[in-house]
Parts: structure tokens; C-alpha cells; sequence
């Protein structure tokens, strides 16, 4: 007769074969584009997936910096970045705090609205938000493409500090608020900290959002100096249509900052669940 503690390794097992099977899923076409990045350039593609190049050139990678300036195009994508995470932390936490303090009725016509503005098409955005930038004559400026962040970036961001603040209780914001604090001072004493996995979570996404963003750098950049990334890998692309393993190199490049930022973010996530384990016991 199976125990308990067999049914429950039966069920260990399977949830990481389970995992398994899915992480090899998502890291598959990962692998297959730094395998792509090492054939050799102008080479006939291959009749089947090649997983290893024979012999890798590892060229490739030095060959895309000699093309094209991408170590500025990096650097102002990290620029970017750099300034669009703070600023999105910020100000979708300062709203998401203040909707979690609201009255039920105004809270629940915040998140009608929240919802309704995420269903728009971002394509639906282009033309007005390029005309009000025109009139702030910021184009072929990095505030052009920061002027989402001075509205949280994305009203999903705003809920996700909403539903993180809502979830703490509300003799906590109370008894700080007999202490003497007021709304900011509530907001970074006590809601931030508890808002860690939230934080982390925005903070994350921004990233990803603002670093791989080819529409707004590709409408509002003119000068070749301040390309981002993504613009770089296009023009790298326009180059030369037929060498895919230069743009693969440069996607490698490009997906680099990325994966080592998830990795991050998963390494606090653990630690904080470590902490949590151990103030349990």
C-alpha cells in the first residue's frame, strides 16, 4: 500500500517533470537562436535545425560592433531604461496607493477605468501622442520616449501596486496613521516595504517593456546617435538581408541584459522566501 510520504514524491516528481518539460519548451527557441548566431555568415541554411555549428564563429559577435556603433545603441537603451524604472515605480505606486485608500465606490470606478484604458490598442495611441510630443518639441529627445512613465507606463503596472496594497491589512495603515504619518510618509514607510514582490515585479517588466521598444525609438529618434537597440538591430537587418546569423548575434546580445534581470528577480524572490520561512518558524 502506497504511504503518504511515497504519494507525495510520486506528485514531487511529477510536478517537476512537468516543469521540466515546460522550461524546455521555452529555452528551445533560445537555444536555437544562439546556435543560429555561431553559422558562419552567407553560409545556405540549413536542411534541418543545426544545434551546433561546426565550427562556431564566435566572429559573429565582434563583427556586429564593427558594423554598427551597438555599444552606444546599448548604452542609450540602458539610459532609457535607467530612467523609466524608477520613474514607473513611482508614480503606478503613488496611484496604486492612492486607489487602495479610496472609498469602495470611487476604487471600483478607478479600476472600471484602469481596465477599459488596457483594452485600448496601443496602435489607437500613435498618432495623438506624437502630435502632443510634436507641440512639446521633444522629438529626436529620450524624454519623448519617457513621457509614458510620467503616467505609471501601463495601468496594468498601477494595479498590480493596487491589488498588492489592498491585500494589507487595514489596521496597518491605521495605527500609522493614529502615529502621526501622513499619505507619503505611509506610502514609503510602510506600504513600499511590504510592496517588495510588487516592486520587483514592475520594476522587471518596465525593463523589458522600455529596452526591447522599437515603435517609439523608430518615431521619435532621428539622430543615428541616439538609436536604441532595437533600432540598431533593424538597421542591422537592412544591411544585409541574407545574414541571419549577424542578427542573430545581435538578438543574442539584445536578449543578454533580459535573462540576467530574470535571474535576478527570481534570486530575491527566493531570498525573501527564505526570510519568510525562517521568521515562520
Amino acid at each position: 500500500m502506497m504511504t503518504r510520504s511515497d504519494r507525495a514524491m510520486r506528485q514531487s516528481l511529477g510536478f517537476h517533470l512537468v516543469a521540466a518539460g515546460i522550461t524546455l519548451l521555452f529555452a528551445a527557441p533560445l537555444v536555437w537562436v544562439l546556435a543560429a548566431s555561431l553559422r558562419q555568415p552567407g553560409a545556405p541554411p540549413p536542411a534541418r535545425i543545426a544545434w551546433l555549428p561546426d565550427p562556431p564563429a564566435w566572429s559573429n559577435y565582434a563583427h556586429i560592433f564593427e558594423l554598427l556603433p551597438l555599444g552606444r545603441y546599448m548604452a542609450n537603451s540602458l539610459l532609457l531604461a535607467a530612467g523609466a524604472v524608477p520613474l514607473t515605480i513611482l508614480i503606478a505606486s503613488w496611484a496604486g496607493f492612492a486607489m487602495a485608500q479610496l472609498p469602495a465606490r470611487a476604487r471600483y470606478a478607478l479600476l472600471t477605468l484602469a481596465v477599459v484604458v488596457r483594452m485600448i490598442p496601443i496602435t489607437a495611441l500613435w498618432l495623438p501622442r506624437f502630435l502632443v510630443i510634436k507641440e512639446l518639441h521633444l522629438i529626436d529627445t529620450f524624454a519623448a520616449l519617457l513621457v509614458p512613465a510620467w503616467m505609471g507606463s501601463s495601468p496594468l503596472f498601477v494595479l498590480v501596486f493596487y491589488w498588492s496594497f489592498r491585500r494589507m491589512p487595514a489596521a496597518l495603515i491605521e495605527s500609522a496613521r493614529l502615529d502621526g504619518l501622513g499619505a507619503l510618509a505611509i506610502w514609503a514607510r510602510v506600504a513600499m516595504p511590504l510592496a517588495r514582490p510588487a516592486t520587483v515585479a514592475v520594476g522587471v517588466l518596465t525593463f523589458v517593456q522600455y529596452w526591447s521598444d522599437f515603435i517609439n525609438p523608430l518615431l521619435y529618434l532621428k539622430s543615428e546617435t541616439r538609436y536604441t537597440l532595437s533600432v540598431g538591430l533593424r538597421v542591422l537587418q537592412q544591411m544585409d538581408l541574407t545574414s541571419w546569423p549577424l542578427l542573430m548575434a545581435g538578438v543574442v546580445v539584445m536578449l543578454i541584459p533580459v535573462i540576467l534581470l530574470f535571474v535576478l528577480a527570481q534570486r530575491a524572490f527566493w531570498i525573501e522566501d527564505q526570510i519568510g520561512g525562517v521568521h515562520g518558524n
